[in-house]
């Protein structure tokens, strides 16, 4: 088993005490092997100290896609252990990306919250403005000739890196019982609703930019993302159950933000052979099945059906592609992870049905569209382990996104941080 720079005492015991706790627990996922904890543990507090998280000898190094995998992961690994410092640790991180991405750049001449509120004010409202990707090239000046491939390298903000936030901030709300991240990630789901949606001229239906600008004054790629809108849904809906829970005088409307990405779902096809879009359609269609379950989501069961349905055809398309099969010069892993990911949620989304908490959706159906997936699904252990052997991590694509890799992959290991919609409070 790889280890990431930090030998067993150097983490205290903290897997032995995981153990003794695993070994009174139950269920589906409960049980951790002792190598894969310690494994995520090392790779956790190897990105904490790399990228400025618990040490002060470099700037904090904030991406957002990355963040939301990491607060899940250490929520994930404080209610696997117990130890305080985990959740410390995603707690410090929530606030760094705020305090990082809630603000322009360094580089920018603009100062200060993208909300434009004082700083009195935007501590109390972080997410009002959004959060920047955190890309390494500035955003694209107005009237700056669209680049392809530089786009990919530029700030900006993307709608689905919005919604893997909200997710964190939902899951620290149901983790702390502090229901202010709920609030946060209810204000982050007004404001993009607000500025990612606008009116197509042809039709007047509604569409989605896939990126906007840092401000969110306009679209750098109006272009809709296939699951974004499906993101949405799933993501508000989430947001709007837990904050159903939260003390009275919470704000806990999002209907309409609701409904307007319910109609842009309607119709969208939703088939795709990309692993890391397959394995988002698996874990979202898992997040959908805890919503069904609590009874805590409008759509309908169809929908359910629907994310089924066309994993069961991605997967059919990427498994005859054959393309764990190539060498790692040739692969991504932080695309493989996520399928992965999403490969433990259909899994968790089998147990879901087995104990009959889809009653409504009819659990025995929900069964054999779940076997179906995972009949054409590779082994999550063929990409992991894959990914853990040293040779391969030494190859660029492992090397030049380092940060997401290790981040996903400890996500891949142990995926209940980042799976669960309730959990917890």
């Amino acid at each position: 088993m790889l280890r990431y720079g930090l030998s067993f005492r150097a983490i205290g015991g903290k897997v032995k005490r995981a153990r003794r706790k695993d070994d009174e627990a139950e269920g589906v996922g409960d049980l951790m092997e002792e190598h894969a904890l310690t494994a995520v543990i090392d790779i956790m507090m190897d990105f904490a100290r790399s990228t400025g998280l618990s040490s002060s000898m470099a700037p904090p190094r904030r991406y957002l896609w990355t963040d939301a995998f990491g607060v899940c992961n250490f929520l994930g690994l404080y209610e696997k252990t117990g130890d305080e410092s985990f959740k410390e640790l995603a707690l410090r991180l929530v606030e760094q990306v705020h305090q990082v991405l809630g603000r322009h750049r360094d580089d920018d001449q603009r100062k200060g919250w993208l909300s434009g509120l004082d700083d009195r004010e935007a501590a109390l409202h972080p997410t009002r403005g959004g959060l920047r990707i955190g890309k390494r090239l500035k955003e694209r000046r107005p009237g700056e000739p669209f680049d392809e491939r530089l786009e990919w390298d530029r700030d900006g903000q993307y709608f689905h890196y919005l919604t893997k936030w909200m997710h964190a901030l939902n899951r620290v709300a149901r983790v702390t019982g502090d229901y202010t991240y709920n609030r946060w990630a209810f204000e982050l789901a007004r404001t993009s609703c607000a500025t990612f949606v606008y009116q197509s001229p042809r039709g007047g239906h509604r569409r989605m930019a896939w990126k906007m600008s840092i401000d969110l004054s306009h679209p750098l790629v109006p272009h809709m993302g296939q699951h974004d809108a499906l993101d949405g849904l799933i993501t508000y809906s989430q947001t709007a159950a837990i904050a159903a829970d939260a003390p009275d005088g919470a704000e806990k409307d999002l209907s309409a933000e609701i409904r307007t990405m319910d109609e842009m779902c309607r119709g969208k096809g939703l088939a795709t052979d990309d692993p890391l879009g397959l394995g988002s359609l698996l874990s979202d269609a898992y997040r959908l099945g805890q919503l069904i379950a609590r009874e805590s989501c409008p759509a309908s069961a169809d929908l359910l059906h629907a994310l089924l349905s066309a994993s069961r055809q991605g997967l059919e398309a990427f498994t005859a592609q054959n393309q764990l099969s190539e060498g790692a010069d040739y692969r991504l892993p932080f695309r493989e992870f996520g399928l992965s990911i999403g490969l433990h949620a259909a899994q968790r989304l089998r147990a879901l049905a087995e104990e009959n908490r889809l009653v409504s959706a009819g659990s025995h159906a929900f069964g054999q569209a779940i076997e179906a997936v995972l009949k054409h699904a590779p082994p999550m252990e063929a990409i992991e382990g894959f990914w853990l052997r040293p040779e391969h991590q030494k190859s660029e694509t492992w090397t030049e996104h380092r940060d997401i890799n290790m981040v996903m992959l400890a996500t891949s290991l142990s995926p209940d941080g980042f799976l669960k919609v309730f959990g917890s409070k």
